[in-house]
C-alpha cells in the first residue's frame, strides 16, 4: 500500500517505458577509474565459458537457488521492471511472461545483450546498455527492481541503493541476490579436504571488507566483497523496510537429486533479499 502522504502513481501503458537518463558520473568516480564496472563478460574467452554453464544454456530452470528466488516475488501483473544486470535477459522475458507491464532490462556487456535481444520478441522488454555503477534511473518509475547475481561486482552500492530506492513507487519491492559473504570473503576461495575426506570451506578476511580478485572463467575477476550486516545496513539506510532474507543452499531434496551440489551445503552460497520502499 502507498504511504500517507504520497500520491499514487500515475497510470502507464502496458507496454510504455520510462526514459533513462545519460550514465553520469560523481565526483568519486571520476576520481577512481576502478569505480566503473569491469565488464569481463565482453571479454571473448569469458563470454564463452560462461555461455557454457548450465544456467546459460537452460536459463532460470537451471539455476538452483531460483524457486526461492521466486517464492520472494510479488504478484507481476502490471508491474513495471528494471533487470538490473540482464544478462541474456532470462529473468526479463519469464517477468513479462508472468505478467509484467513492461521491463527496463539493463546490463554492460553488448555481448550479453545481443544475445538477449536475439532471444527475445517481446516489445514490452527494451533492452539498454548501462554501467550500474553510474546509471541514474528514473524517479518514482517502478514497482519491483529485480537483481542477481550483479550486485556483488558494484563499488558505490550505497549510491544504488539510494538509487533504486527512489526510482521505486512507494509499496515497490527490491529483491535481489548476491554472491553470499562466505563466498566472497576468502582470498583463495576453494574447499579443502581433511585425511578423512571431509571438505570444508575456507572463512577467512570476513571483516576486511572491498575488492577480491579471483580467477573465475578468466583471471582477475573484481568481486566487492561486504559482510552480510553492511548488505542489510546500506539497504535500511537507503530506506528500506527488510521483508525476507535467505541464504541459499542446495536442500536435500536437490541434493538428492543432483549429488554433485552435496558439497554446497558446506556454507551458504547465495544471500537472496527482499525489501520493500
Amino acid at each position: 500500500m502507498a504511504a500517507a502522504g504520497f500520491a499514487p502513481p500515475p497510470p502507464h501503458q502496458p507496454n510504455s517505458l520510462p526514459p533513462v537518463p545519460p550514465a553520469r558520473t560523481d565526483r568519486r568516480t571520476a576520481r577512481n577509474p576502478n569505480a566503473m564496472t569491469q565488464n569481463i563478460y565482453d571479454t571473448p574467452d569469458f563470454f564463452t565459458a560462461y555461455s557454457q554453464l548450465p544456467r546459460s544454456v537452460h536459463g532460470l530452470d537451471a539455476a538452483p537457488e531460483w524457486p526461492v528466488l521466486r517464492a520472494m516475488l510479488p504478484d507481476l501483473t502490471g508491474k513495471r521492471v528494471p533487470d538490473l544486470g540482464c544478462g541474456y535477459g532470462w529473468f526479463s522475458r519469464w517477468a513479462c511472461g508472468a505478467g509484467a507491464g513492461s521491463v527496463l532490462a539493463l546490463d554492460v556487456s553488448e555481448r550479453m545483450l545481443a544475445r538477449a535481444r536475439t532471444d527475445t520478441e517481446d516489445p514490452a522488454i527494451a533492452y539498454r546498455r548501462q554501467d550500474l555503477e553510474t546509471v541514474a534511473l528514473p524517479h518514482a518509475a517502478f514497482d519491483l527492481a529485480y537483481s542477481s547475481l550483479v550486485l556483488h561486482y558494484l563499488q558505490r552500492l550505497d549510491r544504488q541503493f539510494a538509487g533504486i530506492h527512489a526510482a521505486l513507487v512507494p509499496g515497490g519491492t527490491l529483491v535481489f541476490a548476491v554472491e553470499h559473504p562466505t563466498a566472497t570473503a576468502p582470498a583463495h576461495p576453494a574447499f579443502t579436504q581433511d585425511a578423512t575426506g571431509r571438505k570444508s570451506w575456507p572463512l577467512n578476511g570476513y571483516f576486511d571488507e572491498g575488492p577480491r580478485v579471483t580467477d573465475w572463467r578468466a583471471k582477475g575477476v573484481i568481486k566487492q566483497h561486504r559482510t552480510v550486516a553492511t548488505y542489510l545496513n546500506l539497504l535500511a539506510g537507503a530506506g528500506f523496510r527488510i521483508t525476507r532474507i535467505e541464504e541459499w543452499s542446495p536442500s536435500p531434496e536437490q541434493v538428492a537429486a543432483h549429488p554433485d551440489w552435496a558439497d554446497e551445503r558446506t556454507r551458504p552460497l547465495f544471500l537472496l533479499v527482499a525489501a520493500s520502499r
